[in-house]
């Protein structure tokens, strides 16, 4: 993998952040703790956690337009936030976290491949820390948390599973994967793509043993980043 870095309490107003570095990737991710939810699961007693992902505009080698100012958001950037927020659901309880929402604002400061899999491995960090702060105000009883979820790209390259992969790594990959799992090992979802010819089921286990390897690397480097390593 590329040097991992998770810095937590980086950003001084949220109630949690964390910026996650995956080599040249950079992803600032910002937990903000709201007293009110979507009105789809109002008075429920139940909570909810949802992300919003987007990138500055010379987060890449040319500048591309901030989507505020194209009015609408690609469809790359709502299926990566949706990503995100479906990752950061499945460990947490929401009749646990009450009926409050708790927001990952994750935005990429400088991209260089996995920008998506640094973001959900950053937003749990953050919300975590904003989690252990609900605690320690004693504004919820108990921890919503049920576990940790992390994500880590793998692929093909010239024949051989790569972990991690850089953009270089991804744009002449054979084949790439995300993988996001939680770190007692689960499988919350799997993006997999061949980019030319279909890749056997071999190839996709190799780039499963080495994520699940990754995923244990990063989820090291989140309770580290918590105090909890």
């Amino acid at each position: 993998m590329r040097e991992i870095v998770l810095e937590p309490g980086f950003s001084k107003h949220p109630e949690g952040s964390c910026l996650a570095r995956f080599g040249d990737t950079h992803v600032l991710c910002n937990a903000t703790v709201e007293e009110r939810v979507p009105p789809f699961i109002r008075n429920t007693g139940a909570g909810w956690v949802t992300a919003e992902y987007g990138m500055l505009p010379r987060s890449t080698h040319e500048r591309t337009d901030r989507e505020a100012a194209r009015g609408r958001q690609s469809g790359r950037t709502l299926e990566i936030q949706r990503l995100i927020g479906r990752s950061l659901r499945a460990v947490v309880d929401m009749k646990t976290l009450g009926e409050r929402q708790i927001r990952l604002d994750c935005d990429v400061i400088q991209a260089d491949g996995g920008t998506r899999t640094a973001a959900i491995t950053g937003a749990w960090v953050a919300l975590r820390i904003a989690i252990d702060s609900l605690l320690q105000r004693q504004v919820i009883a108990s921890d919503p948390l049920i576990g940790s979820v992390a994500a880590v790209s793998c692929g093909v390259v010239d024949g051989a599973a790569v972990l991690d992969l850089d953009y270089v790594e991804d744009s002449g990959a054979d084949a790439d994967a995300n993988f996001v799992l939680t770190g007692s090992g689960g499988i919350v979802e799997i993006q997999g793509t061949a980019e030319n010819e279909p890749f056997t089921r071999g190839e996709f286990d190799a780039l499963f043993d080495l994520a699940r390897d990754g995923i244990a690397a990063l989820t090291r480097h989140q309770m580290a980043a918590i105090g909890r390593g």
